[in-house]
Parts: C-alpha cells; structure tokens; sequence
C-alpha cells in the first residue's frame, strides 16, 4: 500500500468520506486488521438489504461480538442513513469498541437527515493520492492527463487507464445517480455532466450551461448540487472583501480529480502536450487540487477562495489563514516565469496592501520578482501547505 498522509488512530470514531475509488476501504483496512475488526460493505446488496429491512440488527450483531473484535467498519455509510442513529447509540453505551464509516455520498444523508454523531467521530476527507505520497513514482506529464486516483497508478498501458477511467464516468452514473434516484431522466443530467466537466474551473454561468443542455437554470443549480453532494467537485466561492476593486461575484466550480474531469468533458485521447493552452489549464486544476488535500489534512482552518475583478483580472487562489496574511497565489506552468508573465498578478496584489503574494510554477529556479516570490511547485506545496 502507498503510504498516506492520513492517520487512523485505534480509539477514536470516524466518519471518513471520499469520492469512489480513493482508497478509503484501502487505507482503513489497513490500519485495522481483520482479526480484530467486523467489515460491513454496504455495497453488497445482501448486506445492504439486510440493513435496510432492520436497521437496528446492527446493535445486535456488535453486541454478540467476541472481546477481541474491537473495531466496527462500515463502507458506505450512506447506503443506509438510518444505521448513524443505531451507531450513535451504541457508542453512548460505551461498549469499548470503535466505529469506522466510509461514505462516497453526503447527499442521502442530507436527504434523510442523518445524525452524524453530533461530533462524536472525527469527519474526515480523503482524496485521490497528493504528489507528496507518491513522489518516488510520480510524474507531471501523466498526472495531467490520467489524474491521480490510486487504480490509474496500477495500470502501465494507457488504453488500460483510459478504459478505467471511463468505466469510472459510466459506473458514477449508473451507481451514485441513477440507482440512487437523483435525477428523473439521465439523459440531461449525462449532457450536463460533460458541459460541467468542459467548464471545469471557469465562472458558472448557469444561463448558458442550461442553453447548452436543453434544460432550466433551477435544474443546472440542482445538478451542481448533486456534483458537490456525491463528492466529485466543490464549488471555488470567490473572495469577498473591502477591496476597492470591483470584483465578480460568480462561483468556479472543480472535478475532484483532473483524468475523471477529462473523462467525463470525452477529452482523454487528446495527449497534453507542454507550451499548450490545454496543458497549462490541465496544470492549474492539479495544483488547485493539491493545494485542496493538503488544505484538508493539515489546515482545516483554511479558508480557499479566487479573485476576479469585473474587468476580468484574476488570481487563481485566495487563501486566508487564520492569525497570518492573506497568501495570494498565482498557477503558472511556465519553466521560465517571467516578470511580464505576472504582470496583473503584481498590480492586484500591490493594490491589495499587505499580503504574501506566491506564483507556483513549474520554474525550477525560486525568485523573486519585485514583491512576489515565484516557487517551484512541489516546494511550494510543502513550504504553505504541509
């Protein structure tokens, strides 16, 4: 197994979500070993039926539990809301065993209300592997077009990982939305889902999006809805401050993983070629990305934003960090940057006042052109984010 950022404690409860395909049963098999922990997959449809019919046999089951089985897994949590309920109360009767829940979805849980332990585990976010695992194995060029989901490392033909990849976009369908009764017809919801995926990190126009689709703007919303609750995306909200700027007041939205998105926008046969238009924004999305996942293993606390004024000037990431000055960052996949390259960069941050102002790019050599320091990437990710 790759070893991951995250750590699993033995005695503590845990909620650990994840799109599909992360490592979430991975990593939490390996932190608790079989001979002293009960596996429930909720994805079995025996087991899940089961649940479903008597939510509390749970409460049964773990109390004919031997001593030494002292951990409780159950994968995709969601499946069955209503066993939260029977989770919480077995933990407020101290039994001495530890309860671990994996879930691909928050949205039935929304829907149904569920109780999540009012605090009583530790919620947790787990994303396709972070370069920092992976970095004996890693290279740039792949990873913006295959992305970083632990299953694409395994496969050394890129028809292989091209096939999973898809597979992965048709079993998101037929799995989280359609057998799960968040759309009425797939059809529109299908069409959306490669319209999103091709505005991918661009404004949301929801206007145009619904033209484009053949549907209303109040569906676009809902569909995006679905998007951020099945945990394949999150909205990028943009930074709201007494700035004398005018700025835009339009979210960005992202894919969780660049090779799903590319999957999904039908766009994995085109190579991502460096000096390109492609590459460059194929290159923002994954450092965006892994800003994201160290942001969620080690600064919870962080606040991820983006700046656009209305005469369309942008900077790509706004990170407000509590008790520090607001970090600016700045995406460039240039290996030569270039004071010219950040021109708009420098303006809006001067303008600002007091901030760190960072281009992460991929430059080799770390400099600093007037007050913004440019960092290689990888360095950068650990310097403010590690």
């Amino acid at each position: 197994m790759v070893p991951r950022l995250h750590r699993l404690t033995k005695n503590h409860h845990y909620l650990l979500f994840g799109p599909r395909g992360v490592g979430k049963s991975t990593l939490v098999r390996y932190f608790f070993p079989e001979e002293s922990t009960l596996f429930l997959n909720l994805l079995k449809q025996e087991t899940c039926a089961r649940f479903l019919q008597n939510p509390d046999e749970l409460s049964a089951i773990v109390r004919a539990l031997p001593p030494h089985i002292t951990h409780v897994v159950i994968d995709e949590i969601q499946k069955v809301p209503k066993l939260l309920d029977v989770v919480h109360d077995l933990i407020e009767q101290s039994l001495g065993r530890y309860f671990i829940m994996t879930g691909s979805s928050a949205r039935r849980l929304k829907v149904g209300g569920a109780n999540l332990l009012a605090g009583r585990a530790f919620v947790s976010m787990l994303h396709p592997f972070c370069v920092l695992e992976v970095e004996q194995n890693f290279d740039l060029e792949k990873a913006l077009r295959w992305g970083m989901l632990p299953q694409t490392f395994t496969y050394q033909e890129e028809d292989s990982k091209m096939h999973y990849l898809q597979f992965y976009a048709h079993t998101y369908l037929k799995e989280e939305i359609w057998e799960e009764h968040f759309v009425r017809d797939l059809e529109p919801f299908r069409r959306f889902l490669e319209v999103a995926a091709q505005m991918n990190g661009k404004t949301i126009n929801y206007s145009r999006i619904a033209r484009d689709v053949g549907i209303d703007d109040k569906t676009v919303k809902s569909y995006y809805a679905i998007l951020e609750d099945t945990l394949v995306g999150f909205f990028l909200g943009c930074f709201q401050h007494s700035f004398r700027k005018r700025l835009s007041s339009k979210p960005k939205f992202y894919f969780f993983d660049v090779g799903v998105t590319k999957a999904l926008a039908r766009l994995l046969s085109i190579p991502v070629v460096p000096s390109t238009f492609l590459y460059g924004e194929n290159f923002e999305h994954f450092i965006l990305l892994e800003c994201v996942k160290l942001r969620d293993r080690y600064h919870a606390e962080y606040r991820f934003s983006y700046l656009r004024t209305k005469d369309d000037a942008e900077i790509d990431l706004v990170v407000e960090r509590p008790g520090e000055k607001i970090l600016f960052i700045e995406i460039k996949s240039s290996t030569q940057v270039t004071k010219e390259m950040l021109s708009t960069f420098l303006q809006l941050t001067r303008d600002f006042g007091e901030c760190e102002a960072v281009c992460l790019s991929d430059d080799p050599i770390e400099k600093l052109i007037d007050h913004v320091r440019v960092v290689p990437w990888k360095m950068g990710l650990k310097r403010y984010f590690q």
